[in-house]
Parts: C-alpha cells; sequence; structure tokens
C-alpha cells in the first residue's frame, strides 16, 4: 500500500534530548573505522536522524525492513561539538511514487538546547510496500 501523500509537510515530535558525549563519538569514530582526534566527525548527527525517522516510521506504521536509505546530506549552521545537547525533528518533504515504490524525502532540524539550529540532515528514503 502506497504512503498517503498528505504526508508532505508533515512535522513529527523531535527526538529526546542527547548530550554529544566523547564517548559517543569516539564509539561512533570506531563504528565507522576511525579514531577519535577529539573532534565530532561530520556525519555524526546521523545518531538523530536516525532516532528521528524512527519516530516517523513507527508513527506511520512503516517498517524499517521496507527501507532502503537512498541519500543522506548533512548542512551545517556550525560543528557539533562534545558537551552539546541536541535533538532532531523530521519533516516529511517530499513524497512520489515510482513503480510502486514510495520515495519519501525528509529532513531532520538537528537544534541545541538554546533551539539554535546546528544542522540540517536531508534524506531520501525508498520505501517498498506490499505484503510481508
Amino acid at each position: 500500500m502506497p504512503v498517503d501523500d498528505t504526508l508532505v509537510g508533515r512535522e513529527f515530535p523531535p527526538t529526546p534530548a542527547r548530550e554529544v558525549t566523547e564517548e559517543s563519538v569516539r564509539d561512533f569514530a570506531e563504528a565507522i573505522g576511525g579514531a577519535y582526534d577529539g573532534s565530532v566527525p561530520p556525519t555524526w548527527p546521523i545518531v538523530l536522524a536516525f532516532d528521528a525517522m524512527q519516530t516517523f516510521l513507527d508513527a506511520e506504521q512503516l517498517d524499517l525492513f521496507r527501507i532502503i536509505h537512498g541519500e543522506q546530506r548533512f548542512s551545517y549552521e556550525r560543528p557539533v561539538r562534545v558537551g552539546d545537547v541536541l535533538s532532531a525533528t523530521l519533516t516529511v518533504a517530499s513524497l512520489r511514487q515510482i513503480g510502486g515504490a514510495d520515495i519519501i524525502g525528509t529532513t531532520s532540524a538537528i537544534h541545541d538546547a538554546a533551539g539554535e539550529l546546528v544542522c540540517s540532515a536531508k534524506a531520501t528514503l525508498v520505501h517498498s510496500g506490499g505484503a510481508a
């Protein structure tokens, strides 16, 4: 069953606030094959963006196993730093159907504890509907 196109423009609740700790950055850097060098890798915000995406999928009862992650981009207002407390709010930016698949464009705005935009994470998700 295709995703309802009335989702375009819908904003989902923000993720719980998460502190950027040295431990979480070290774990992330090691998971992507790097080493912690005191800075936050530019792809670290995917941690929050994925939480926001999961909130969206749960709310719309879409199974993660039916999703292919098609594209990811980050746009920064400032670097993420250890000690930041961040949360992400996902908005469905676009939706189209091609060959029985839903192509869902999302934007996750990642804000600090003061409410300032730190970065935006844009993703393209390909959703395959149908019976399990």
